[in-house]
């Protein structure tokens, strides 16, 4: 699959990744709905870290559709709370 990191560019990650990632997704979203803006920050850096750790980088020409898209690392707590659905920022 391939993710979208809004203002860094896309990263092919295998789907297997997928429930590690919710994990950390899961503890973002508790952190957003309770404003824990510190924990809500550490989580989104270790989100998007572990998503550059599993997965390779496609060139910055690459025109391939993104099947998730998830914050820049200087996101917001609010505009992070605009993108989550009820189940996340990842599904499943």
């Amino acid at each position: 699959m391939i993710v979208r990191i809004m203002g860094e560019g896309q990263v092919r990650l295998a789907e297997s990744h997928l429930a590690e990632l919710n994990k950390l997704d899961d503890e973002l979203l508790a952190e957003v709905e309770n404003g824990d803006g510190p924990g809500f920050r550490r989580t989104l850096q270790d989100l998007l870290a572990k998503v550059h750790e599993l997965g390779a980088p496609l060139p910055d020409d690459s025109l391939d559709p993104s099947d998730l898209i998830l914050p820049s690392p200087d996101a917001t707590l609010e505009e992070v709370r605009e993108l989550l659905r009820n189940d996340g920022l990842i599904p499943g």
